[in-house]
């Protein structure tokens, strides 16, 4: 017998939110069914694209029985908010990046999780490239030796419109921070993924071309667990954006990722899995690096297809609360990191 389609609804009616709506079309067993906005215009004007119900509030969208799994798109420091009262009302739950703008509230989201025994997962559609794939299981082949340094390279630019045309971007109540909580957060989920949370963080950083309350520039100096040394550059202020980028290298090999393609795979010994095809370094085309709108929402099929299994299955989504959680406490501890003028730890208190 043919399962029943899993019914989905999107609360947030803005950019992001239209990827989530593409994936789930792409999806088989699945069916959009409803949207709700922060206004009533915006929520019509997506469910009419996107041939959906537009609820007239969130109470209304929680209760309908024909959603199992509700796609959180609303701005970053709303996550939590919208997240429990979907999980509380027996949904699923898809929760863009970050999961939210504070660990604590991330731990209040995973916790409503628990209590519901509902699925609440991640946006981190970085870690699922091929790419990236291939350079965790070089790591975890000990292809590198002793790993040396690891770093994360988000130099990005945004039209001072990015900022002025939204209610919310680059402010520090509902954006939670500048370019390293809201692009960067990618490539830090990357590193900590790829290498293990810092152990020691140490950071300045600065608004040097927009007018926002929170960072367009910000550089980060790691300690990873096992002694590797790394960076972090993170900006909205570097004209005309560069591709998002991954290094590391080690005593036996060097490992370059950008967008998620290969362009350096270079090993002092070879290996049977050796075969991996390089790209050239693309400058910056693609990825977010100058148009938020530029990323394929393939990524998010492939999140909305593992979350699906997971619950038609009863296992774990590829990216679980828990794990998205650590690419907050990095920001977290960079910011501490600037306050302070100290070096500091993402698990210790201020």
């Amino acid at each position: 017998m043919e399962r029943k389609k899993l019914g989905f609804a999107i609360v947030g009616s803005g950019a992001i939110a239209v990827f989530h709506a593409r994936a789930i079309a792409a999806v088989d067993g699945t069916e959009l069914r409803a949207v709700y906005g922060r206004t009533r215009a915006s929520a019509e004007r997506f469910a009419s694209e996107h041939a959906c119900a537009a609820e007239e509030s969130l109470h209304v969208l929680l209760q309908r029985p024909d959603i199992d799994i509700v796609c959180v798109t609303v701005p970053s420091g709303m996550h939590g908010e919208v997240a429990i009262q979907a999980l509380e009302a027996g949904k699923h739950v898809l929760c863009e990046k970050p999961l939210e703008i504070t660990t604590q509230r991330i731990d209040a989201m995973t916790a409503a999780a628990a209590r519901s025994k509902r699925i609440l997962a991640g946006v981190f559609q970085s870690r699922l490239t091929e790419g990236a794939q291939q350079l965790k299981r070089a790591l975890r082949d000990d292809r590198f030796g002793r790993v040396s340094l690891c770093s994360g390279y988000v130099k990005w630019w945004r039209e001072p419109g990015y900022y002025s045309s939204s209610s919310w971007k680059g402010t520090a109540q509902l954006d939670g921070g500048g370019a390293l909580m809201n692009q960067a957060i990618h490539a830090i989920d990357l590193l900590q993924w790829l290498v293990g949370i810092p152990v020691g963080v140490s950071a300045r950083i600065g608004t040097r071309v927009h007018e926002i309350e929170v960072e367009d520039t910000a550089v980060a100096w790691l300690e990873f667990p096992g002694g590797a040394l790394g960076t972090i550059e993170a900006a909205t202020s570097c004209y005309p954006g560069s591709a998002l980028r991954i290094e590391i290298a080690g005593e036996k090999g060097t490992a370059i990722l950008e967008n998620g393609c290969i362009t350096r795979w270079q090993f002092a010994g070879p290996a049977g899995d050796d075969d991996v095809p390089l790209v050239a370094a693309t400058g910056g085309v693609g990825g977010g690096a100058s148009d938020p709108r530029g990323i394929g929402f393939d990524g998010h099929r492939v999140l909305i297809e593992d979350l699906v299994a997971a619950v038609v299955k009863g296992g774990t989504p590829s990216i679980p609360a828990q794990e998205a959680r650590g690419a907050v406490a990095i920001v977290e501890a960079i910011y501490r990191s600037h306050r302070l003028q100290l070096p500091v730890s993402p698990s210790s208190p201020d």
